[in-house]
């Protein structure tokens, strides 16, 4: 995007974006200002040196995503950087490199985060990244032929995956010759890895020396096909499929909420506040299943904790079918608000709402009882995973995998959106970081998002019948002025689920990129489960809470 209009009718991000030129120096080669952001495309071999003078100079330590892609004369690597003390603080740092010669270089000294961003990026699109640690494919086959986010690729090749021989990874290295280590497999196809996730761990008799996640086997290409389908109407039934446990208005609402940016299309506020609820009872339906599926790895609570949660689970499911037509890909969202108004008799859904709601506490304090009380759950999850405040922010991690640290992070009272900002609720932080910490976290969220729940609900009950307007006027075509670039995020039930999008003037997308919460959050698991046991790593993954059809995408 061209360095005009965005900035220059912002005085206040003008003048940011001037100072942090100035910061930068001689390795800024232009100005490049997305929508929401300003951006400084910068030398490849400076890369490291201005992230470093960003995160330590200028307080943007939040390397929220990493986004490549192809252009006819370039290649280029863009790293969206905020702040966790003011999302609302966004730089994009833009990387070009030569069609001939994509090398730039590596991140992730400086960002942790960088690690699985920029193998993604060389994985799908191509681009290499001098002294990066582990530079090999992260979603596709080792043996995969090109890069398929690239314009030279061609989709008609035939691919031949082998199945490449399992090689001894502690091979050659120095232990102790009394030691008993060796190498385990677990996953992809395990009930404790919560989907097709496959970990390559190191043990030391039963002690965990190293963990390598493998992922890729749900990998659907997502993005390339939100590229080739339209904004207004062709896009909006796949945010369902990313994660599809924490129901999807959560994860619809991310890409309206881009689209909505780069089109200038303002949302009714009687629209913005049927969005907040549905999406709180769908961050409820998460946490519930969350909670119970975490009981059934911990302490085996098959009869008790995990058929209590998947009951309640499916009462607020009962809910969001009647609000949307569906039970599990609801495609309810639509650029501009939502498909429809509450369902008739408008009465008797209002009710059914607050009854879900007003069982809630006592359901709340069995679960207490069942989880937090118990003694066995405790001795599993109290100081194991434990995770470091500037570990979680050196891998990007956010939600309650982030919160859980202290990390005080919450996009919707933070970077403000829907209806969030008029309502009166509490963001959730335990201090220590471990299993433990995440779980409480989830279960007070619950709560939270019952309140949020109920004051949407009185609102909606007092609202005018004249001025219940569902959707602005939208254009039945969209076509977002060419090159507009924009990065956006909501608080999603795993943590910040951001896409980005660049227009080249058509109906579809020339570039889309999915920010999934959960893959920063699982690129964490070796950090919080070194030195812990065997049964303390599947303690970990489940606490991370993460959705594989959303890591892969």
């Amino acid at each position: 995007m061209s360095p005009d209009s965005t900035l220059e009718s912002r005085p206040a991000d003008a003048a940011a974006g001037r100072d942090l030129e100035a910061l930068l120096g001689d390795a800024v080669l232009r100005r490049d200002d997305h929508l929401n952001a300003p951006g400084f495309v910068i030398r490849p071999d400076a890369v490291q040196r201005v992230l470093e003078t960003l995160r330590e100079d200028a307080g943007f330590d939040h390397c929220s995503c990493v986004t490549a892609q192809q252009y006819p004369d370039r290649f280029e690597t863009i790293y969206h950087l905020k702040s966790y003390d003011d999302p609302t603080r966004e730089v994009s740092v833009v990387v070009p490199t030569a069609v001939a010669d994509p090398v730039s270089e590596s991140a992730e000294p400086v960002f942790r985060t960088a690690d699985w961003h920029e193998r993604e990026a060389y994985d799908l699109v191509g681009i290499a990244y001098e002294d990066h640690p582990d530079l090999r494919r992260i979603l596709l086959p080792d043996t995969w032929q090109g890069h398929p986010l690239s314009l030279s690729y061609d989709q008609a090749q035939p691919q031949v995956v082998t199945l490449s021989e399992h090689e001894n990874p502690i091979a050659g290295d120095e232990h102790d010759a009394d030691s008993e280590t060796m190498f385990l497999n677990i996953g992809p196809h395990h009930p404790s890895t919560h989907g097709v996730l496959h970990v390559k761990a190191v043990l030391d008799g039963e002690t965990v020396v190293d963990a390598d996640p493998d992922i890729g086997y749900i990998h659907r290409c997502e993005e390339q096909m939100c590229q080739n389908a339209t904004y207004r109407h062709q896009i909006m039934p796949y945010p369902d499929r990313w994660d599809w446990v924490s129901a999807g208005l959560l994860n619809e609402w991310a890409y309206a909420r881009v689209a909505e940016d780069l089109a200038d299309i303002e949302v009714p506020e009687y629209a913005q506040i049927i969005r907040t609820m549905g999406a709180e009872l769908s961050r409820l339906a998460s946490h519930f299943i969350a909670l119970g599926t975490y009981a059934l790895d911990i302490v085996g609570e098959f009869t008790a904790t995990f058929q209590y949660a998947i009951r309640d689970r499916e009462l607020v499911l009962d809910l969001l079918e009647a609000l949307t037509g569906q039970r599990m890909m609801f495609n309810y969202f639509r650029l501009g608000g939502v498909a429809w108004d509450l369902p008739e008799p408008r009465e008797e859904f209002i009710a059914d709402v607050r009854g879900v709601l007003d069982g809630l506490p006592a359901k709340l304090e069995e679960y207490h009882d069942l989880l937090v009380t118990n003694e066995i759950f405790q001795r599993r999850c109290i100081d194991t995973g434990v995770l470091e405040p500037e570990v979680a922010k050196q891998y990007g991690c956010t939600g309650p995998v982030a919160r859980g640290s202290g990390i005080d992070y919450d996009l919707r009272r933070d970077d403000p959106y829907g209806y969030y900002e008029n309502l009166e609720w509490d963001v959730v932080t335990e201090p220590d970081g471990d299993n433990y910490s995440r779980v409480l976290v989830r279960m007070r969220e619950l709560e939270e998002s019952a309140k949020l729940v109920e004051q949407c609900l009185d609102l909606l009950v007092e609202w005018p019948d004249d001025d219940r307007e569902i959707q602005s006027n939208v254009p039945r075509t969209l076509k977002p002025e060419a090159d507009a670039e924009s990065y956006r995020a909501v608080e999603g039930a795993k943590g910040e689920l951001g896409i980005y999008v660049r227009s080249d003037g058509t109906e579809t997308p020339a570039r889309f990129k999915i920010r999934s919460p959960c893959f920063s959050n699982l690129s964490v698991l070796p950090e919080i489960t070194r030195g812990e046991y065997v049964a303390d790593l599947v303690a970990a993954i489940g606490s991370l809470d993460c959705i594989m059809g959303e890591v892969d995408r």
